[in-house]
């Protein structure tokens, strides 16, 4: 195995990992119903897996940067493996919610060494191609983990599921252990240094973009199985060909918002995005839950926002072109503190009112984050730096990263 393929076995880690904190969405109803709790309070598992990942990865990160990558990766994904077998034996809603705390926290530090460890394993000229290969093992837990997921739930039993999952972790772990070499961070990136990106006001206000943005989209996608079943009584196999639909428009949005973003500028592409993804969702709440409406408008949806992400990426990599780690490394955090935003304004939304007004929910965040786009556009051409080169020389950051 040469380490082009060990960079491979870190993009699965990686898909594993997408697949267990998202698939709860997917089987959201099921897990509800077998822990005898509402909706709502079952979306608090996604909440705590983002949460968990948000704030204690950092964490991890900078109290163990004088330790071996190697070992702090090995001992994360061995704790992930343990954590999602652990799933099958945690019989109460306390216990399931402790258990996603641990993936959350493992899952979340072993996702950002990974594409560290991946940048060592190959020559300096591909480190932007092997970074985009573990990115791709995350998107692909949405295309494919979490409708397969879905569809395999009903018949091999949740639980089950996650431990299947959680025992694939096996061949990314034996990987890192047979491969990768030790290797001790020359350039230490300490909790101190992430935080002090954020004394910048323009820094503050693009990861309060992703924030809102991705709180949007969580608000509706945590309970995207019970809001399509809502108005429509679908099968296993239809809910996941729903989502399997949905998924590849997240993948294909992406690859729109990376073109859009190296030709037409992250500014205009970030714009675009965020008014598709504000307007599917205001279009939902006037759907009346007729599926044959909704069904489209959720792949448009899922499409416009992942087309942000890629130009919400090169934006943020312009502002701190001499610490671009330490911005995506932030703009991560925030990105998991948008889904636990998120997921939890959605629950409160489904137990005060009705599941048919999470696009109102979504609508409110995604309209939050482009007033903070034009606010931090037109600060940005006043103070007229860093992002002035985002249409013009640094577009080849991005055409790197992919």
């Amino acid at each position: 195995m040469n380490n082009k393929w060990v960079v491979y076995s870190l993009a699965l880690a990686v898909f594993l990992i997408g697949t267990i904190e998202y698939i709860i969405s997917g089987i959201l109803h099921i897990v509800a119903a077998d822990l005898g709790i509402t909706t709502s309070a079952a979306g608090t598992l996604v909440t705590a897996f983002a949460l968990a990942a948000a704030i204690g990865s950092p964490v991890v990160i900078a109290t163990t940067i004088r330790v071996d990558r190697r070992k702090i990766l090995l001992m994360m994904l061995g704790i992930f493996l343990l954590s999602s077998i652990l799933v099958y034996f945690s019989p109460s809603f306390e216990m399931m919610l402790m258990t996603r705390i641990i993936q959350g926290l493992s899952g979340g530090a072993a996702t950002v060494i990974a594409m560290a460890v991946a940048t060592r394993l190959v020559e300096e000229r591909n480190r932007g191609r092997a970074i985009g290969t573990i990115l791709i093992g995350l998107s692909s837990s949405l295309v494919l983990g979490v409708p397969v997921g879905t569809l395999l739930s009903e018949t091999l039993g949740w639980r089950t599921l996650f431990v299947i999952v959680g025992l694939l972790t096996v061949i990314p772990l034996l990987a890192v252990f047979l491969r990768v070499p030790s290797i001790t961070e020359k350039r230490a990136i300490t909790l101190g240094m992430q935080l002090s990106i954020l004394k910048d006001k323009k820094i503050v206000l693009a990861v309060l973009i992703t924030l809102f943005y991705i709180g949007g989209y969580s608000a509706l996608f945590t309970y995207i199985s019970p809001f399509l079943q809502s108005n429509a009584e679908l099968s296993a196999a239809a809910l996941s060909g729903i989502l399997l639909l949905s998924g590849i428009c997240s993948f294909a949005g992406s690859k729109i918002g990376g073109v859009a973003a190296d030709t037409k500028g992250s500014k205009f592409t970030i714009y675009a995005g965020l008014s598709l993804q504000a307007g599917t969702l205001l279009l939902l709440t006037w759907s009346d839950g007729l599926i044959y409406v909704v069904t489209p408008l959720i792949m448009m949806w899922m499409a416009a926002t992942w087309m942000t992400s890629p130009a919400q990426q090169l934006y943020l990599v312009t502002l701190v072109p001499q610490s671009p780690d330490i911005a995506l490394s932030v703009n991560t955090s925030f990105l998991q503190f948008g889904f636990a935003i998120g997921s939890g304004i959605g629950g409160l939304m489904i137990s005060s009112s009705s599941i048919d007004n999470l696009g109102l929910a979504g609508f409110a965040l995604v309209l939050l984050a482009l007033l903070l786009a034009a606010w931090l556009f037109a600060y940005d051409k006043k103070t007229g730096h860093a992002a002035r080169n985002n249409d013009n020389e640094n577009r080849s950051v991005y055409t790197e990263l992919k």
